[in-house]
C-alpha cells in the first residue's frame, strides 16, 4: 500500500503517447525525493518543471547525476525518453528576456526526445530580425512563439509562416503589461488565422501541445 500522498500515473505514456511530468513548485523535498526514487527503482526517468534551485541542491546530493537549468527551472533526473517522431519544433522568441519559457519548452521537447531548436530576439520591435531568419522558421513543422509586452509576435509569423502555431504570452514587461495580461489578450485577439494560445509563462503547456500534434500526426 503506498503510504506517500501522490500516485504515480504510469500508464500515462500508453494512454497518450508522453510519460506523466512532475510539478515540483508546491512540493516538498521530501515528496519529491521519494518520487523520484519511485520512478528510478522501476527504471523510469522524470522530468520535474518549476523546481527551485534550493531544492535541486538538496536533490542533487542523493541524485548526482540529475540535470538542472536555472533559468526555466527544468530538472531532468535519468536519461531522455526515446522518441522515433518525425518533425521538429522551433520556438521563436521575441526577446532575450523570455528565456525562461523558451528553455522550459525547449528541454521539455528535448526529454521527450523531440527535434528542437531555438531562434530567439526576433521581436517586433525590430521586424527587420524576423524576415532575416523567416527560411529558418518556415523549416520546421510546428512553432512555439514566446513573446511578451503587446505579444505582437505570434501574429505577424502567423501572417508569415504555414505552420501550425502555438503561441505563449510571457509576464515580461512594463506597466499594464508586466503579468502577461496584455499579451495574452493580444495573442486570444490575433486576426491571423488558426493560431493557438496556451496560458502566460507556459512552456512546458506548449510543449506538450507540440508534441500531441506531432505525436498525432505520426501515428496516422
Amino acid at each position: 500500500m503506498n503510504q506517500h500522498n501522490y500516485n504515480i500515473d504510469l500508464q500515462r505514456r500508453e494512454r497518450l503517447g508522453f510519460p506523466e511530468v512532475i510539478f515540483g513548485q508546491n512540493k516538498d523535498i521530501d515528496t519529491l525525493y521519494a518520487i523520484i526514487s519511485d520512478h528510478l527503482e522501476k527504471r523510469e526517468s522524470v522530468l520535474i518543471t518549476r523546481l527551485q534551485a534550493k531544492k535541486h541542491k538538496s536533490l542533487h546530493k542523493d541524485f548526482p547525476g540529475i540535470f538542472y537549468d536555472p533559468v526555466s527551472s527544468i530538472c531532468i533526473v535519468g536519461a531522455h525518453q526515446k522518441s522515433n517522431l518525425v518533425g521538429t519544433v522551433g520556438i521563436i522568441s521575441a526577446g532575450t528576456s523570455d528565456e525562461y519559457v523558451v528553455n522550459e519548452a525547449y528541454y521539455c521537447l528535448q526529454y521527450l526526445g523531440v527535434e528542437t531548436a531555438k531562434i530567439q530576439d526576433v521581436g517586433v520591435a525590430g521586424i527587420h530580425r524576423l524576415m532575416d531568419r523567416l527560411d529558418d522558421i518556415k523549416s520546421f513543422d510546428v512553432l512555439i512563439v514566446v513573446a511578451g509586452f503587446e505579444g505582437a509576435l505570434p501574429t505577424a509569423i502567423g501572417g508569415l509562416a504555414p505552420q501550425p502555431i502555438i503561441a505563449v504570452p510571457t509576464s515580461v514587461g512594463t506597466g499594464v503589461a508586466h503579468d502577461g495580461t496584455v499579451a495574452l489578450h493580444s495573442m486570444l485577439s490575433s486576426c491571423a488565422n488558426g493560431i493557438s494560445v496556451v496560458n502566460i509563462d507556459n512552456g512546458y503547456g506548449a510543449a506538450m501541445a507540440a508534441f500531441r500534434i506531432l505525436n498525432s500526426v505520426n501515428n496516422k
